[in-house]
């Protein structure tokens, strides 16, 4: 009987230590730094945000977790090398509503937005405003609105790049608002404020951080932001759905994701750290400063934010008859 019994004890030792093997992988990770790899360049509020947030994160897991700034077109680069990278939660992306334009905006990714993907939690929701010069005739957007559908084609509308958020959302707002009007782009945010100060365009949609300075200094007036309510620092400037656009919503918003087949344990630990990073009051006033809204998120909302998306941006391009790239 004694071999028996003792072949028994190894047999359940065995699965014991298979039962054992997640928890202690959890127990060990993070083994080395953790790298999070930006799709934009420094400086900027994504870069900021990452940053901000991977310096809490580093004090709290043990290991240092490093800013990688990758900027390309998409963020085709940084999301590449995410998705190849080894799924053991070490590579991060900061993944944003830009993921979702690209696949709607390219012809072909060399990987899956989606399933290439193991989402870990959203870090912040920032605002995307429309602004007009201070002498412009358009005292709110109601009256935006009525002159444009008085007016066919007269309206211009400027935004930064083509296929850009802020592009997009332009196009959306054009045609949530039943208005024919012309978007033009510009290569970036000063050349917009420029043409705006100077009365080239009548209104610009562009992200609120980036022209808080030019609202403050009042050399631009906002009329409306995009989102679900009202900016906290602007408390007196409505939304564009409570200006009558019913069901209007649109923020950019950045996330944290890691590789498909990370392991469900690594992703529920960096949920939680990238949740407590996020809700420490220091990172919330800092990012509160960028204009973004710090909210965290579980992996399960993030797919549904990222799924969500992909179709709202791919019908407006389509709607818009955006040349795929």
């Amino acid at each position: 009987m004694k071999p028996v019994a003792n072949l028994l004890l190894f047999a359940l030792a065995g699965i014991a230590a298979l039962g054992a093997a997640p928890a202690a992988l959890a127990q060990a990770f993070p083994s080395k730094p953790i790298r999070i790899i930006v799709p934009f360049g420094a400086g900027g509020i994504a870069d900021i945000t990452a940053r901000t947030v991977a310096q809490r994160m580093s004090e709290t897991l043990g290991q240092q977790v490093i800013v990688d700034n990758r900027p390309s077109a998409g963020g085709i680069v940084a999301s590449e090398a995410v998705a190849k990278a080894d799924p053991d939660g070490h590579t991060l992306l900061l993944m944003s509503n830009g993921t979702a334009v690209s696949a709607g905006l390219f012809k072909s990714l060399p990987f899956d937005p989606v399933k290439d993907f193991a989402p870990v939690a959203t870090l912040g929701f920032f605002d995307i405003a429309i602004i007009t010069g201070t002498e412009s005739r358009h005292k709110s957007l109601a009256e935006l609105i009525a002159f444009g559908k008085a007016n066919p084609g007269k309206l211009n509308i400027g935004t930064i790049n083509v296929g850009s958020t802020q592009n997009l959302a332009g196009e959306l707002f054009k045609s949530s608002a039943a208005i024919d009007a012309q978007i033009v782009p510009f290569k970036g945010t000063p050349a917009l404020i420029t043409a705006l100060r100077g009365g080239e365009i009548d209104i610009a949609v562009e992200i609120l951080g980036p022209v808080m300075s030019q609202i403050n200094a009042k050399a631009v007036r906002v009329l409306a932001v995009m989102g679900e309510k009202r900016y906290d620092g602007l408390p007196d400037v409505p939304t564009v759905r409570e200006a009558g656009i019913a069901g209007f919503n649109v923020a950019s918003w950045n996330a944290l994701a890691a590789p498909a087949k990370t392991p469900r344990d690594v992703l529920a630990r960096l949920n939680k750290e990238a949740a407590a990073a996020v809700n420490t009051p220091a990172v919330r006033q800092r990012l509160k400063e960028l204009g973004v809204e710090a909210r965290a998120g579980s992996p399960e909302q993030l797919q549904e934010l990222l799924v969500a998306e992909i179709r709202r941006w791919t019908d407006v391009i389509n709607r818009a008859r955006i040349e795929k790239q």
